[in-house]
């Protein structure tokens, strides 16, 4: 069966998957700037026998592989990213980032190291495919307005019938695969908001108007959304992550900023906070007449895994038997966001999750200084998408 023999060449590339993997970890770059990580992509399949190869797709160093099947069939694509984040590694690895204050502390390299090899396999079984598989290498997933968004606009979703993703989980088991149907990763938004008030002397407050106290009500107001707000069967996050209001302890300060972060799991609830934060802002300026400047914007969307074809990737995981995987459990909703809900927002398909926590070390969540996965996690990776490709483009499949 194709699956078997799938299965079976990715065990005999095991090593080579760890190799790839730990050099990109030696050699990250960050978002929009993955010079060298596109170039090394694209050398690997110098000599691999894929059918199309398209480099700087959507002008931001994107690379997408066509793999042709030797029927028709459907058409799919498979993604893997490659940025990493601007964090200063403290693991202590034998191959820890050479680039200081950059850092593949999302797994990002694991997931092209996998893919990187799942492709060359695909292409070498191609005349056991039918249909056609499209490999996204995906740039800068970690910086808004993120690369899925511009590989879209250029085209890399035409004709593509389904569309699925893996990413690496340093806090779900490993040796387990994830899955979860209809909304599963939340949507993002951010906003950066200046109070201008008027300064004055810390011992006559009445002379002036404290942007401090304003913008600290604001703040305030904004931790009753989600309580008072959001429908308590769903769910929401506002974060206030930056408050500049450092100055001298006698001085009432001029104007502050502050920047915060939204989270939510539904479009529905993602309407309602910016509603209520421009509400606030808007009280804010009659309460305490001050002056306002808001600035909000929703990126990442909703992921929204389609049922019909998250219940077909589950019974492709269980029916591949993978030896690795000691079980396919249903998912918790993910806080986290993902450009990957760009591709789903535009065709049907199914981001899953490979557990990676390491036996023997603490495990670290994502974006952490001391992330790190367990490399088991990197064949079962191969081998869970390999089963999904199998399931979708074996050659018993007439489309």
């Amino acid at each position: 069966m194709l699956i078997e023999k799938l299965l079976n060449r990715l065990e005999q590339k095991e090593s080579r998957i760890v190799e790839i993997r730990r050099h990109l970890h030696e050699h990250p770059e960050l978002s929009f700037e993955e010079e060298n990580t596109a170039a090394y992509i694209a050398g690997f399949y110098n000599k691999v026998p894929i059918d199309q190869i398209e480099k700087d797709f959507g002008g931001q160093r994107g690379i997408v592989v066509t793999i042709k099947g030797n029927k028709p069939g459907k058409t799919i694509a498979i993604r893997a990213d490659f940025d990493a984040l601007p964090i200063t590694e403290k693991t202590g690895l034998p191959y820890a980032s050479k680039n200081e204050g950059v850092m593949h502390a999302c797994g990002h390299d694991g997931h092209t190291a996998y893919m990187l090899v799942l492709a060359e396999t695909l292409a070498e079984m191609k005349s056991e495919l039918s249909g056609v598989i499209k490999v996204i290498h995906q740039p800068a997933e970690e910086m808004p307005p993120g690369g899925a968004l511009g590989m879209i606009k250029a085209g890399v979703l035409e004709g593509v019938e389904a569309v699925f993703g893996i990413h690496l989980m340093s806090m779900m088991d490993s040796g387990k695969v994830y899955y979860r149907s209809g909304n599963t990763q939340t949507g993002r938004a951010r906003f950066k908001l200046r109070v201008q008030g008027k300064g004055g002397h810390g011992s006559s407050p009445h002379t002036a108007n404290d942007a401090i106290v304003a913008a600290s009500s604001f703040i305030m107001n904004c931790q009753t959304i989600v309580s008072r707000r959001v429908n308590p069967f769903d769910a929401a996050v506002v974060t206030i992550g930056s408050f500049d209001g450092k100055g001298q302890f006698n001085v009432i300060r001029d104007s502050v900023e502050l920047e915060g972060d939204v989270r939510t799991m539904s479009e529905e609830s993602r309407k309602l906070v910016e509603d209520e934060v421009r509400c606030f802002v808007k009280g804010l300026e009659e309460s305490f007449g001050v002056e306002t400047k808001l600035e909000y914007a929703n990126d990442y969307p909703v992921l929204y895994n389609d049922p019909e074809i998250t219940g077909q990737v589950r019974t492709a995981l269980e029916e591949a038997n993978i030896p690795e995987v000691d079980a396919v459990v249903e998912a918790e909703p993910q806080p986290p966001s993902e450009d990957f809900a760009y591709y789903l927002r535009e065709k049907p398909g199914c981001f899953f999750y490979v557990g990676a926590m390491p036996e023997s070390e603490e495990a670290y969540p994502h974006h952490h200084p001391k992330f790190e996965i367990n490399e088991t996690s990197l064949l079962i990776s191969a081998k869970a998408m390999a089963a999904v490709v199998a399931r979708f483009c074996g050659k018993n499949d007439s489309g």
